[in-house]
C-alpha cells in the first residue's frame, strides 16, 4: 500500500476564515454497535478522553477564533457525566449547540438538566421504522426507548430532529421512516445515505443499495416532501457511488470543521486520521487557532496545489476540490488522488465494480458490528481493513 507523499502547501491560496463548525466527539464509548458507525475502526486503540477541562479550553479557544456550531457527538456523548458541564459553558460563550444523540441515557432527568444547562437542539438516530431492522442494525433493544426519548425531545422544547442512515437493508422501509418521523411530531427528517468510510466500508457488500432501490426511495421521498408541504423538512443525501459526481471534502478541507476527536486529535473531518504521513496536532499541546492555520495536517488539502491529473485540469476543481481524500485512500490507497466516485478518476472502475457486486446480490464478507473486541483485532491487521477480497491489506 502507498504511503501519501508529501504535498506543497498552496501558498497562493487565500487564509482561511475561522472554524465555523466545532464537532466535540466527546468519547468514543457507546452502547450500540452499528454497522455504519463512522468512528474509525481502531477506535479502541484511542480511548483516552479530555477531560472537562480540556474541553472547556478548547471551547473558548475555538469561541475566539470564530466557531458559532457546536455540535457534540460520540460514540455516545450522553456516557460523558460532565456533558451539562461542558453544555453550560458553550452557552456561556455563545454557540449554537447540537446534541447528536442515539438517545440511550437521555431520560427525563437528564434532558432537563440539559435544557437548563442551555443545550439549543438535540438530532436524534433511528436505525429503521421497524424494531427488528432497528434493534439488528445497532445490535441492541433501543426501538422503544428510542420512541419515548423522541416524546421527551418534544417536551423539552427542542426541534424534533431525526436522523437515518439508509442503506440496503432498510432502504425499501424509507415510506415508513418517513411516516414514523411525521408520526412523532419531527420537523426535520436526514435520509443519510450511506457514506463509505469506516464500518461502512468493512460493510460496503452488505449495505450498498441497487440503483433500482435509490430510485424507488427517491421517488417516495418526493410524493412525501409534496404532501407534507412545510410541515416537515426531508433532506435525502445524495449517494455518490451510483451517480459519478464527488462531493467537496467536508465542505472543503480545513474550510469550515474542526474536529476534536476523544484523545484530543484535532481533524479536518471525522475519518481523515487514517491518512498516512499526516501529523494531526492534539489539543493538549496546540491551541486551536495555531491548529487551524498552521498545522500540516489541516493545510494538505487546502486550496488546488496539491491536485494531480486528471483533478488539476478539470473545470470542475474549484466546486468539489477533488472530492473525498479518505474516499481516495480507502479505494486506491492514496489520499492525493482523484475520489475514485468521480467519472474522471482512474480508479473509478473499482467503484463501478462495487455497484456491480450490490446489483448482483454478492455479498464476501459476514457484517460486522462495531464493537471493541472487533476494533482491537482489526486494529492489529487480523481482519482485512477492505470489504473487497481483492484489496485485502494487513496493520
Amino acid at each position: 500500500m502507498s504511503q501519501t507523499a508529501a504535498a506543497p502547501m498552496d501558498s497562493s491560496a487565500p487564509r482561511p476564515g475561522p472554524p465555523l463548525w466545532l464537532l466535540a466527539e466527546v468519547t468514543h464509548r457507546c452502547p450500540l454497535h452499528c454497522v455504519f458507525c463512522f468512528n474509525p475502526v481502531d477506535y479502541a486503540r484511542h480511548e483516552d478522553e479530555l477531560t472537562t477541562d480540556d474541553w472547556v479550553r478548547v471551547l473558548r479557544q475555538g469561541r475566539e477564533l470564530g466557531a458559532v456550531q457546536l455540535g457534540l457527538s460520540g460514540g455516545e456523548p450522553l456516557l460523558r457525566d460532565d456533558l451539562e458541564a461542558i453544555v453550560a459553558e458553550a452557552h456561556r460563550l455563545g454557540y449554537y449547540s447540537n446534541l447528536l444523540t442515539s438517545g440511550v441515557g437521555l431520560t427525563a432527568a437528564r434532558a432537563a438538566s440539559l435544557k437548563a444547562a442551555g443545550l439549543d437542539h438535540v438530532q436524534l438516530s433511528f436505525q429503521d421504522s421497524t424494531r427488528e431492522l432497528n434493534d439488528f442494525l445497532s445490535h441492541t433493544k433501543t426501538f422503544e426507548l428510542k420512541q419515548r426519548v423522541a416524546r421527551e425531545i418534544k417536551a423539552q422544547g427542542w426541534p424534533m430532529v431525526m436522523n437515518v442512515v439508509i442503506h440496503r437493508l432498510n432502504i425499501d422501509h424509507i415510506d415508513r421512516i418517513i411516516g414514523m418521523a411525521v408520526e412523532l411530531g419531527a420537523e426535520y427528517l436526514e435520509l443519510a445515505n450511506t457514506q463509505y468510510y469506516s464500518w461502512a466500508f468493512l460493510n460496503r457488500d452488505q449495505l450498498l443499495p441497487t440503483r433500482e432501490q435509490l430510485v424507488r426511495a427517491e421517488a417516495v421521498t418526493a410524493r412525501w416532501r409534496d404532501q407534507l408541504g412545510d410541515r416537515m423538512r426531508l433532506f435525502f443525501v445524495a449517494p455518490d457511488y451510483h451517480d459519478g459526481t464527488v462531493k467537496r471534502c467536508a465542505n472543503g478541507w480545513g474550510s469550515t470543521m474542526m474536529v476534536v476527536a476523544p484523545d484530543g486529535t484535532a481533524l479536518p473531518c471525522h475519518t481523515a486520521r487514517m491518512l498516512p504521513g499526516l501529523a494531526f496536532p492534539n489539543v493538549r499541546e496546540a491551541g486551536v487557532r495555531e491548529i487551524w492555520f498552521d498545522s500540516e495536517g489541516f493545510n494538505r488539502y487546502r486550496g488546488t496545489a496539491w491536485m494531480k491529473e486528471p483533478c488539476a485540469s478539470c473545470d470542475q476543481r474549484e466546486k468539489d476540490l477533488g472530492g473525498c481524500r479518505c474516499q481516495a485512500y480507502l479505494i486506491a490507497h492514496d489520499a492525493a488522488v482523484a475520489d475514485p466516485v468521480c467519472r474522471k478518476s482512474p480508479h473509478h472502475g473499482e467503484v463501478v465494480a462495487a455497484v456491480e457486486r450490490a446489483e448482483a446480490g454478492v455479498r464476501e464478507q459476514p457484517i460486522q458490528f462495531r464493537d471493541r473486541a472487533s476494533s482491537l483485532r482489526l486494529s492489529a491487521g487480523v481482519v482485512a481493513l477492505s470489504p473487497s477480497p481483492n484489496s485485502i491489506t494487513t496493520g
